[in-house]
């Protein structure tokens, strides 16, 4: 079986950081999608925008609550979780993405650059931000995540 989502769109806000009791950063970033198409009936051009809820733990998360803004170009590898929790005694079930790795892509946030949770960034003398490749293999989330306590159930 396979979960695997990747990702390229743009952040519609600044990343929303929070912290575990840890101290080990979360951040939460909306990320649009879009889809260009040409109708075939009408010739009219079309486009369709898919917003996602990304949220990354650890070294990555401070990496996006440093040097991402809203509007920044991102590529994201992660994979689908969907949550359950009860609201006015209803369930509510919300889907999102937990991040693995981000790539920045514009220059905006200093170049191309490559960070994954299990390998952290390393900087150079100019503030730009380089990181090796990820490394290959199954990525998880921290032990210290069914820990963390929130009034927003994610």
């Amino acid at each position: 079986m396979l979960n695997k989502v990747m990702l390229i769109g743009r952040l519609g806000a600044d990343p929303e950081i929070r912290y575990m009791p840890s101290g080990d950063s979360i951040a939460t970033l909306n990320v649009a999608t879009s889809r260009r198409w040409k109708d075939r009936n009408s010739g009219e051009r079309k486009e369709e925008t898919e917003w996602h809820r990304v949220t990354f733990f650890g070294p990555v998360a401070k990496v996006c609550g440093d040097y991402l803004k809203k509007g920044s170009q991102v590529y994201i590898e992660g994979r689908i979780k969907t949550d359950k929790y009860q609201k006015d005694g209803v369930d509510v079930y919300r889907t999102g993405i937990i991040g693995e790795q981000m790539n920045m892509l514009d220059s905006r946030s200093g170049g191309t650059a490559n960070y994954s949770d299990n390998s952290p960034p390393a900087s150079s003398h100019d503030n730009r931000q380089s990181a090796p490749a990820a490394a290959s293999g199954p990525q998880s989330t921290p032990a210290s995540y069914d820990d963390f306590d929130d009034d927003i159930p994610f």
